[in-house]
């Protein structure tokens, strides 16, 4: 470490200066709604708020497995809130999710909507809404239970620690890249192991653990995040591999990555979803095109 890493705080820490990185302009150590906003209200049971991350991803892919099994009840607007732009600090999407952070989700096929925040609550929700993804039996379920937790507490070493200092602060500081790295590295061999003796994460049957997990260490170790994927030797992974290759084989999967996404091919990109037709008519090659 050189001088000009050296830093020592101050005895009452205040945000006085700007914080650089991808995303200083949304970033401030206070709650509340910057600006107001309402959300819009589509015509379907379900009303979710999103954008195409990881944790976003894991809701659509959710959403379209329970409409894959038949499940009319799961049908949903999805609507884009662009996290890049602020949108999350809207008093509308204050209101449903005051930690303003995707995905958010409303729930209005009963007497009163419901709300529902953070992406791991939203998929136990559905599953057990819809009884599908998650296990019945004790062990079973508590098996689920404890992986997608799991994912839910490593995601944020992998994303704020791992991501931010790698790929998005103003200055690469070789000490934090370091410590993340081998955090991100230590779960990559956590779930390679556990791979290893099952097909799925929580065992024989997919479930909302492989939910979960699979937009954040796919993305993590086919490149989608972070372009990380040969610095991590990700291709030492092989257990995680076949389990990447294999649920990206699911048609869900394939169509929960499109919706609320704002990255990649025009043609990957559905920014909003309204109807199971959007996918073959309206995304953004299409609508630029007007093809």
């Amino acid at each position: 470490m050189t001088s000009s890493f050296e830093y020592a705080p101050p005895k009452v820490w205040s945000w006085d200066k700007p914080n650089g990185g991808r995303f200083a302009n949304i970033n401030r150590p206070v709650a509340g709604p910057t600006h107001d906003k309402e959300l819009p209200l589509g015509r379907h049971p379900i009303q979710l708020y999103s954008q195409g991350t990881p944790n976003g991803v894991k809701v659509a892919v959710m959403l379209e497995e329970l409409l894959a099994l038949g499940n009319s009840g799961a049908e949903y607007d999805a609507w884009l809130i662009r996290i890049d732009r602020g949108d999350q600090f809207g008093s509308g999407f204050v209101a449903l999710n005051p930690n303003s952070k995707i995905p958010a989700m409303v729930d209005q096929s009963g007497p009163s909507p419901i709300r529902v925040f953070d992406s791991g609550a939203i998929l136990i929700y559905l599953a057990e809404k819809f009884d599908a993804f998650l296990p019945t039996e004790p062990g079973a379920r508590a098996e689920c239970m404890s992986w997608l937790f799991w994912q839910a507490g490593s995601a944020p070493y992998v994303g704020g620690g791992f991501g931010h200092f790698y790929a998005y602060a103003p200055t690469k500081i070789e000490y934090a890249i370091d410590r993340f790295s081998m955090e991100t590295k230590r779960q990559l061999d956590v779930l390679d192991r556990r791979l290893a003796t099952n097909e799925f994460i929580a065992g024989s049957d997919y479930t909302i653990a492989d939910i979960g997990a699979w937009p954040w260490y796919a993305g993590l170790t086919r490149g989608w995040l972070y372009g990380a994927a040969e610095f991590l030797q990700a291709q030492e992974y092989k257990n995680i591999a076949r389990w990447v290759d294999s649920i990206a084989e699911r048609p869900a999967v394939q169509r929960g990555r499109m919706v609320n996404r704002v990255t990649g091919d025009a043609s990957s990109q559905l920014h909003e979803r309204h109807d199971a037709s959007d996918f073959e008519t309206k995304t953004q090659d299409k609508l630029t095109t007007g093809r």
